[in-house]
């Protein structure tokens, strides 16, 4: 597989990720099974996939122990990425930026994962409650202890289910970034991006670019819908946060179909194989030489089709079809 570096200090990873939080945390949990999502791990790394994205809050903490099983046979082949910040109560997620609950959470995932050292350590959110300096600042201190090799932050939550009707969608992000790099670079910033969900291009990419700041392109195949295979009215389990979500009603799951079907026509001209799902991973991959998308599965047939997509060129006029695609409805539109 093609190889990336993202961040100043040119960390190396494969073109494509595994997102891990879908095995034990939040899609479709009847059908989180931890032999299945192990069998998904492996075979992204046979495939060439080296970032593995978790959090201790997925499960909470089973998700960490579960990569720690795949890592403690297979370190090397693996570039860890992980994330603290959030903490799961008894229905809800409160955010906590204490520098001593960093340290703490820093050694508890390094336990979990059954590994010396994170590749990547992200700030999952920052808390309104202590200055993000001094959360980076004990971020910056694991750096210096060895336990972390680089760090990052998540603004994956940023969109919170509506984009504003005026103003850029990072904005607060951006203005976030500029305040935690003056304590200790930031290698990479995770954020949505995908053909139905392009804001991060507006300001934030480019922001990122000019700093040597990696993105880590989250839901980049639309949380399943851009891979073609959900059925508009199917349906969702109730702890599916897809059940709740404005652009999965069945209303506009059919409204956004054009998106599908562009997606489909494209990777109709790539040949025999190619899917719909690897066009739109493709896509991502074309936004710049440090966007590494991030796809999320717990299915090993799934793993091996989104490592493909590294193999797709999208030529100019790929691009300019995708580009003239109806921009996404929401429920509100």
């Amino acid at each position: 597989m093609e190889r990336r570096t993202i961040g100043a200090t040119a960390l190396d990873v494969g073109a494509i990720g595994l997102g891990c939080m879908p095995m034990n945390w939040a899609y479709s949990r009847s059908e989180q099974r931890g032999d299945r999502s192990l069998r998904a791990v492996h075979a992204a790394l046979d495939a060439g996939v080296s970032l593995l994205d978790t959090a201790d809050m997925y499960g909470p903490f089973t998700n960490e122990l579960l990569l720690g099983r795949v890592l403690k046979e297979r370190r090397a082949d693996a570039f860890v990425s992980t994330k603290c910040g959030l903490l799961v109560g008894d229905g809800h997620v409160v955010t906590n930026g204490r520098p001593e609950y960093v340290r703490r959470a820093c050694d508890a995932s390094l336990r979990r994962l059954q590994t010396d050292v994170i590749d990547l350590y992200l700030l999952h959110r920052a808390d309104p409650e202590v200055p993000v300096e001094e959360t980076w600042g004990a971020l910056a201190e694991l750096v210096a202890a060895g336990k972390v090799r680089a760090l990052g932050l998540s603004a994956v939550g940023v969109r919170g289910g509506r984009r504003p009707r005026t103003g850029d969608l990072y904005e607060g992000t951006i203005r976030q970034l500029a305040r935690v790099q003056q304590v200790f670079p930031v290698a990479a910033v995770q954020a949505e991006l995908s053909v139905w969900a392009p804001e991060a291009l507006a300001r934030l990419l480019p922001w990122c670019a000019a700093r040597g700041i990696g993105l880590l392109a989250a839901m980049p195949l639309g949380s399943g819908f851009l891979t073609g295979k959900l059925t508009p009215g199917g349906g969702f389990e109730p702890d599916d946060p897809r059940a709740r979500h404005p652009r999965f009603t069945a209303e506009m799951m059919a409204a956004n179909q054009p998106l599908v079907a562009g997606l489909r026509r494209v990777a109709a001209r790539h040949g025999d194989g190619v899917t719909a799902a690897q066009v739109a991973l493709a896509w991502v991959l074309g936004q710049g030489r440090h966007v590494v998308p991030v796809p999320g599965t717990k299915r090993e047939r799934w793993a091996v089709e989104n490592a493909g997509a590294a193999g797709v060129r999208l030529t100019a006029g790929d691009l300019a079809e995708l580009a003239a695609l109806p921009a996404a409805r929401e429920s509100w539109d």
